[in-house]
């Protein structure tokens, strides 16, 4: 009985040493799983692991970056602050370009031209705005209504009295860059257009148009309703930082 036990567990140990495992004890089911070729190896695929020292790389970068960014930012921020805060004559020219930078405005409605006619149009906020044609409509005024002030009374605008409650429409395309109260016309709109003037409509009930809106040709933009205390509407054209007869503007452009 011993014997046989004996030649089985030397059969065992023969077998184990044509496997390359060793003779010793301690072996699990484990150990021979692991040793066992993965399905990829059997294929000729070696299996692969992430590198997560490249991928802490990645992360540390996005983070310094950021770092840079923000840095850059909060100089500009104080560098500014602090050359309108010195008084000191080397900074004049300094001072002065951030001035212009800082007041001249930026050209919204010719770079929405450029970007419609480089890209086509962008995504509208409703489905009336896809229906718009390129078509340029000829300029007319806002409002209907006779002229109660001409444009050589104040040297700035005219002043339009319509007989009753009437829609105020743009009078070109372009971007709203102000809609809301100003210290001199009340509820006012401005508008930039492509060739960089800029229409002003004030005195109005209400402004139903947003900041930074682009608007479309003859587009309402709000209400004007006569009252006693307030009878006329305000219009104005302003181009290269002066103010042009809108009369004149709007009868040159029919003539053409």
């Amino acid at each position: 009985m011993s014997r046989g036990i004996r030649k089985v567990r030397k059969s065992i140990m023969q077998r184990k040493k044509r496997r390359g495992l060793p003779s010793g004890t301690g072996i699990t089911a484990k150990h021979i799983i692991s040793s066992m070729p993965q399905e990829e190896e059997k294929h000729g695929y070696v299996q692969t692991f992430p590198d997560l020292t490249e991928l802490s790389s990645e992360k540390s970068q996005i983070v310094s970056n950021l770092l840079v960014k923000g840095i850059l930012s909060i100089t500009l921020f104080f560098g500014t602050a602090w050359v309108w805060k010195v008084d000191s004559e080397k900074l004049m020219p300094l001072r002065s370009w951030a001035n212009y930078v800082l007041t001249v405005e930026f050209p919204f409605a010719k770079v929405n031209v450029w970007y419609r006619e480089t890209f086509g149009n962008p995504l509208a906020f409703s489905p009336d705005r896809l229906q718009k044609t390129d078509e340029i409509e000829p300029m007319a005024l806002p409002v209907t209504g006779s002229v109660t002030e001409s444009f050589q009374t104040n040297g700035k605008g005219i002043m339009i009295a319509p007989d009753s409650t009437s829609m105020v429409s743009a009078l070109q395309e372009g971007i709203v860059i102000f809609a809301g109260n100003d210290r001199e016309t009340n509820k006012t709109i401005k508008i930039q257009h492509p060739d960089g003037s800029i229409s002003t409509y004030g005195y109005l009930n209400t402004v139903d148009v947003h900041l930074y809106q682009p608007i479309d040709n003859g587009q309402e933009l709000g209400q004007f309703t006569p009252t006693s205390g307030k009878e006329t509407f305000y219009f104005s054209i302003q181009k290269n930082k002066e103010y042009v007869d809108p009369i004149q503007v709007i009868q040159v452009d029919d003539q053409s």
